[in-house]
């Protein structure tokens, strides 16, 4: 038998992106980025094991969406109180000036070489999938938006962004 479980929560997942989205913004706001929180979904599922058994696919979702929101808000909480922290320490220290934000040259460097890493998988891609990507990404265009300029569906665009998404983590992670 091949993958069925895993091939199934994904199913689970493109009938469900919608209905996912609103659960989203029901509970993070307009301004929450509803597409990066659906797009780590879709990581999560697609990296699963293969033989993991799901009795509820919908319902496993649902978790996995709340898991997500709950890490990134834990993430959040834990930058602010650590740079809270580190600008109290610093001022109480004696320090006049605020602490430099600017990345250290070591993290601009490999900012950089990660970004080359990416610009050379990016036009690794099929035209469709990379104009895709652009239009998304570097344009800040929605789904629906990227499908209506490109006369094509919206759930094109959500493959062709899932294989970009796909293909740009395996060159960067590899």
């Amino acid at each position: 038998m091949t993958a069925p479980a895993a091939h199934d929560l994904i199913a689970a997942y493109f009938e469900q992106r919608e209905p996912l989205g609103r659960f989203f913004r029901a509970r993070l706001g307009a301004q929450a980025d509803v597409e990066d929180l659906l797009q780590d979904l879709y990581l999560k599922v697609s990296a699963m094991e293969p033989d993991r058994e799901v009795r509820e696919p919908r319902a496993y979702l649902y978790r996995l969406a709340s898991n997500l929101m709950m890490d990134r808000w834990r993430s959040g909480r834990r930058a602010a109180v650590r740079d809270g922290a580190w600008r109290l320490a610093t001022h109480s220290a004696g320090a006049t000036e605020d602490v430099d934000d600017a990345p250290s040259a070591e993290a601009v460097v490999a900012g950089r070489q990660r970004m080359a890493l990416l610009t050379r998988a990016l036009s690794d891609l099929p035209d469709k999938t990379s104009a895709i990507f652009r239009l998304h990404k570097f344009e800040g265009l929605s789904y629906a938006e990227v499908a209506a300029r490109l006369g094509i569906s919206r759930s094109s665009v959500e493959k062709h962004m899932m294989d970009a998404l796909r293909h740009l983590t395996a060159k960067v992670s590899a």
